[in-house]
């Protein structure tokens, strides 16, 4: 995906929200201003162009001071036009993030890690 489509997309209101990322919007206390404007200032996290839904990324954008994350996929309005689709939007907040660039330690992760894993679990 490239930024500045999206900022494009964006700026031109060409854009949709899935369900879930209406759900998101409203339980973190987001406006839709907030969300425009971190994805029209914001720059890609993270790409997932492989995804076995389709090419999408997670957008990092800031509202003021506020960080937020948003993941935007293509959608298709029909066979000659697609639309920005927001999947999801949040604020990046421990444990899940370190800061608002980086990733926490996974809960998988730490278990790989914890000295009690190879005695209970690896010796079966």
């Amino acid at each position: 995906m490239n930024i500045v489509e999206i900022r494009s997309l964006v700026g031109q209101g060409h854009y949709e929200f899935s369900i879930h990322a209406q759900q998101e919007r409203l339980e973190e206390d987001l406006d839709v201003i907030e969300i425009e404007e971190a994805l029209v200032q914001g720059t890609i996290l993270e790409d997932y162009p492989d995804d076995q839904r389709g090419e999408s990324c997670l957008v990092l954008g800031y509202a003021s001071d506020k960080p937020i994350h948003v993941v935007v996929e293509w959608a298709r309005k029909n066979r000659d036009e697609r639309v920005l689709r927001i999947i999801t939007v949040y604020l990046p907040k421990p444990p899940k993030w370190v800061n608002p660039q980086t990733r926490g330690v996974r809960a998988w992760q730490l278990l790989a890690t914890a000295p009690f894993v190879e005695e209970r679990f690896m010796n079966r």
